[in-house]
C-alpha cells in the first residue's frame, strides 16, 4: 500500500510543481527581474567609483547560465523535481498518519496534513525569516543566515509535533474541539517564544524598492501555497479513490450476476 500511495504522492506532486511553475513564471519573476536590474545598477555604480582597478586588467566572469534558461528551463526543472521530492515523502508521511487520528477520511487526512505542513515547513519559518531576492543580504552572512532559519523551522516542525502529541493525550479526558484548540495554542505559544529568541535579520539595502522586496516574498509564499494546496487536494482525491470502502451500490453491482 505504501508504494501505491508513494507513486500517488509523486503524481500529485507534478502536476502542483507545474501549476507552481506557472505562478513563478507570472508571479515571481517580475520582482527578481526588478531586485537583478537594482543589482545591476549599483554594481554599475561601484564599478565607476573603483575605475582605476577594473581597467588594470580584472575582467568580468563570463555567465555560466543565462538569465533566460533561469527563469525558463532551470525554474521549470527545479520546481517540478520539489514538487516530486515534497509530494514522495508528504505520502509517505500520509501513510504513516492515516488512521491515528481518529475516523477521517483520506481526503480530510490529506487536507489537514497539507495545511499542517505548509505552517509549520513555510509560513512559521518564513513569518521570521522570509525569502529575499537576489541584492538582499550580505554574501558572507549567508551561513549564519540559514542556520537561523532551519532553526526556526525545527522548532516550528517540533512544537507541531509536541502539540499534536498534547491534543491526543488530552482528548481523552476533553472534548476533541478543546483538546486540538489547548495543541493549536501550545504550538503558537512555542513558536511565538522561538520568534522572539531568535535574533533578527534585516539586511535590505539603502533604496531598495519596498514594492519589489514585499511582491517577492509574497510570490515565494505564494508559490509554496500553491504547491502545497493541489498536493494535498489531488493526493487526498487520489488516495481516497485507493482506500475509501466501496459503496453497497459498487458491491451490489460487482455481485449482481449477469
Amino acid at each position: 500500500m505504501v508504494g501505491r500511495l508513494l507513486l500517488r504522492g509523486m503524481l500529485a506532486g507534478v502536476v502542483a510543481g507545474l501549476l507552481a511553475f506557472g505562478f513563478a513564471r507570472v508571479f515571481g519573476e517580475p520582482p527578481i527581474e526588478s531586485a537583478i536590474a537594482f543589482e545591476a545598477h549599483v554594481a554599475h555604480h561601484h564599478m565607476e567609483a573603483h575605475s582605476d582597478h577594473h581597467t588594470s586588467g580584472e575582467t568580468d566572469e563570463p555567465e555560466l547560465v543565462s538569465r533566460t534558461t533561469q527563469a525558463g528551463l532551470g525554474l521549470f526543472v527545479a520546481v517540478v523535481v520539489y514538487g516530486v521530492a515534497i509530494g514522495g515523502l508528504y505520502a509517505l508521511v500520509f501513510a504513516f498518519v492515516y488512521g491515528r487520528f481518529g475516523q477521517l477520511s483520506p481526503r480530510a487526512t490529506a487536507a489537514l496534513l497539507a495545511a499542517a505542513a505548509f505552517v509549520s515547513l513555510v509560513l512559521i519559518p518564513a513569518l521570521k525569516y522570509p525569502a529575499n531576492p537576489p541584492a538582499v543580504g550580505a554574501p558572507e552572512t549567508i551561513g549564519s543566515r540559514t542556520a537561523l532559519y532551519f532553526a526556526m523551522l525545527v522548532i516550528s516542525v517540533a512544537a507541531l509535533v509536541f502539540a499534536i502529541g498534547l491534543a491526543k493525550g488530552l482528548a481523552s479526558r476533553y472534548d476533541g474541539w478543546s483538546a486540538a484548540l489547548v495543541g493549536a495554542a501550545a504550538y503558537v505559544a512555542i513558536v511565538l517564544i522561538a520568534g522572539y529568541a531568535l535574533p533578527a535579520v534585516n539586511e535590505v539595502p539603502e533604496h531598495f524598492s519596498a514594492a519589489v522586496l514585499w511582491n517577492f516574498r509574497v510570490a515565494s509564499l505564494g508559490l509554496q501555497a500553491v504547491l502545497w494546496t493541489i498536493i494535498g487536494l489531488l493526493f487526498g482525491f487520489l488516495a481516497e479513490r485507493m482506500l475509501a470502502p466501496p459503496s453497497r451500490s459498487r458491491l451490489y453491482q460487482a455481485g449482481a450476476p449477469r
